[in-house]
């Protein structure tokens, strides 16, 4: 199972830091060029310019490399969302919906790697945290997020943005993967039903109060 901490120590000098960067950016890379399947230690650390035994003392192996990565990408995603709702001033919470995709669809065309392991999904489902699936972790950061910074109770909206998760999921998949229909169709599509979802959901909430 998969461990939500995959480096087997803490960087503590900054030069030990900067090499663990490197490794995960030769990474992102390498994944980008090859998938996952074909990216070695070895070739990690001859990318990252670094000894192989180098990179076994921060990683066990080459997935533990992938998941860092994989934690890394999903810090700059709540990051840029957060950045995004405090440009935007949003009136309520659901209208972050679009923000939301559209950091997620920068991240799919500019980030090294994302694109071939997005969160995590073709190494292992639960690739980020054991414990749970990977979908159910970035919906549940979402979930969280939103409650602080809208103000609102947790338990309201974490099946909503759960739901809304999976929908985004599907729809996504529909316009990078299968490629049937033109991308920005297929993506203000995802907009339009994900938006349209959460305020409908959130009425039924407020007239239950």
């Amino acid at each position: 199972m998969a461990s939500p901490t995959p480096l087997r120590r803490q960087p503590v000098q900054q030069r030990s830091a900067k090499r663990v960067q490197r490794m995960l950016e030769a990474c992102a890379e390498l994944v980008d060029e090859l998938g996952y399947d074909g990216v070695t230690t070895t070739l990690i650390a001859e990318r990252a310019g670094v000894a192989v035994g180098s990179l076994y003392q921060f990683f066990p192996d080459k997935r533990a490399v992938v998941q860092a990565l994989t934690q890394r990408n999903l810090d700059q995603f709540m990051a840029e969302i957060g950045r995004r709702l405090d440009e935007a001033h949003l009136q309520h919470w659901w209208d972050g919906a679009d923000l939301i995709f559209d950091s997620y669809v920068r991240m799919y065309r500019e980030v090294p790697g994302f694109s071939r392991i997005r969160f995590g999904d073709v190494v292992d489902l639960r690739l980020i945290d054991g414990e749970r699936d990977n979908n159910t972790v970035i919906a549940e950061n979402l979930a969280s997020f939103l409650a602080d910074r809208f103000g609102i109770p947790f338990e309201d909206i974490r099946l909503p943005v759960a739901v809304a998760n999976e929908i985004a999921d599907g729809i996504l998949n529909l316009a990078f993967r299968r490629k049937l229909f033109p991308e920005a169709m297929v993506i203000a599509e995802a907009k339009m039903v994900v938006r349209s979802y959460l305020s409908g959901q959130m009425k039924v909430v407020e007239q239950a109060r």
